[in-house]
């Protein structure tokens, strides 16, 4: 799974040719979450900052998410995007 962020403890990935509808894997301390660009929990969980930084994050590059979810279903390398600050 290409890793496309990295803050603070936080890894963000995304699978190559996956499930419907557009999301990200977020892991962190054992706890995995896919999340939708918007940060809408699919599954999994994570603890209540994290989840919070991951949010934030991905609210500043929703686009980038969705651009590599293109990729991502086309095949393409995957592009990575700053992390949190």
């Amino acid at each position: 799974m290409p890793r496309i962020s990295a803050f603070f403890g936080v890894l963000i990935s995304m699978y190559h040719h996956e499930h419907e509808p557009p999301h990200f894997h977020a892991t962190y301390a054992g706890k995995e979450a896919a999340l939708t660009p918007e940060g809408v929990i699919l599954v999994g969980d994570l603890p209540p900052r994290i989840l919070r930084l991951v949010r934030e994050w991905a609210a500043l590059h929703r686009q980038q998410l969705r651009d590599n979810w293109t990729r991502a279903r086309r095949g393409r390398p995957l592009e990575r995007i700053p992390p949190l600050e």
